[in-house]
């Protein structure tokens, strides 16, 4: 548990910068929802909730942790199974597990429980790099939850479980050559994926990224009205509580997948660089903390966590300035969610124990 010396070796400038995301994500859920509503509400609760989730895991030793990771990446397939088959649908999506009070979506922890199962095997591998059979098991560890919140479905939070895998198999020592092996299979598998995995509102949703104009009103809606709104801010923006995309609601569901147009709208161009910044510092001072982690595990722990926020940062950033296809992946820290706010908090306090106990026996 947390020792009163392991206080000086907290990550201060990590922490601060994650906490002024997270207050200028309220502000811009505050404008897009059109003042003090029950969403500010409901968020305001999640991000106290995930502060909790932060210290609990900054608190407990990660090592600790991941020697309980099997029990856990365990509890997280039950809880997505139960969620297959029980769970809520909203939008005919199965996804949520209704408490009453709150609906919990686990799909957003299972890159926690991936990366510390996947730190945990990788890590301690003795062998000095990562064999055949290693990445056999860490595809399979990866594909079956995968597959789970896929069936929801729930493409966006599965894809997320990519970056966590490859980025632990990649600086386990996997082979240069088995990423020449995997391109080629992902290139001659495409056409198959295209006609078989994806469904006809996902195809519809890529076809109109191509060409928004070929279907205005109804797939590429939301495509040019996130390019308009992010165009109509300017260098200094419009004023908080003033953008007209935003406040009009022609931008859909603002405070959620699109937060950052909104952002872009109000703030403008200085705002966009400002938080960009922001993200910036987060990253590198997360890449830090696993350059100075005291041993593999730690390292490999907060770069798969870090891999998966970078990761969906970049897509929502780039799909908010209508850049490629729009899917329901939020901005961490900035968009409204209770779960995504909490798991992501977790995430941070994951990094910030390792950086913490880079000097403990």
């Amino acid at each position: 548990m947390f020792e009163k010396r392991l206080y000086h070796h907290i990550d201060w400038g990590l922490l601060a910068a994650v906490l002024v995301l997270c207050a200028v994500g309220l502000s811009q859920i505050y404008s897009a929802t059109g003042g003090w509503t029950q969403i500010v509400e409901t968020q305001i609760y999640a991000v106290l909730l995930g502060l909790v989730a932060l210290t609990v895991c900054l608190s407990v030793d990660y090592r600790t942790l991941a020697d309980k990771s099997h029990f856990i990446y365990l509890a997280m397939i039950v809880a997505l199974v139960y969620v297959l088959l029980f769970g809520t649908v909203r939008g005919g999506a199965r996804r949520w597990i209704d408490f009453g009070a709150f609906n919990l979506q686990p799909s957003e922890f299972a890159k926690l429980a991936l990366a510390l199962v996947l730190a945990k095997f990788v890590g301690e591998n003795r062998r000095g790099g990562v064999s055949r059979m290693d990445l056999v098991v860490v595809g399979v560890l990866t594909a079956v939850p995968l597959m789970i919140i896929a069936r929801q479905p729930d493409l966006g939070s599965a894809a997320l479980l990519i970056p966590v895998a490859f980025t632990v198999a990649f600086v386990g020592g996997m082979p240069m050559r088995f990423l020449g092996v995997l391109a080629v299979v992902g290139l001659l598998a495409t056409p198959v994926v295209w006609q078989f995995a994806l469904q006809d509102y996902q195809q519809e949703r890529i076809s109109t990224f191509l060409d928004p104009s070929q279907d205005a009103r109804g797939a590429g809606y939301q495509q040019i009205q996130a390019r308009i709104t992010v165009g109509s801010g300017g260098v200094w923006g419009q004023g908080f509580t003033e953008g007209t995309q935003g406040q009009l609601r022609f931008l859909p569901v603002a405070h959620n997948d699109f937060i950052f147009s909104v952002l872009a709208e109000e703030q403008g161009f200085a705002g966009v660089i400002v938080t960009l910044g922001l993200y910036l510092f987060v990253i590198l001072r997360a890449l830090e903390s696993a350059r100075l982690a005291k041993d593999r595990l730690g390292a490999y722990l907060v770069l798969g966590v870090l891999a998966s926020f970078t990761f969906q940062v970049i897509y929502n950033i780039t799909m908010s300035a209508g850049l490629a296809p729009v899917k329901g992946l939020t901005l961490p820290l900035m968009s409204y969610g209770g779960s995504s706010m909490i798991a992501t908090l977790a995430g941070f306090g994951l990094m910030l124990n390792v950086r913490m106990r880079r000097f403990t026996n």
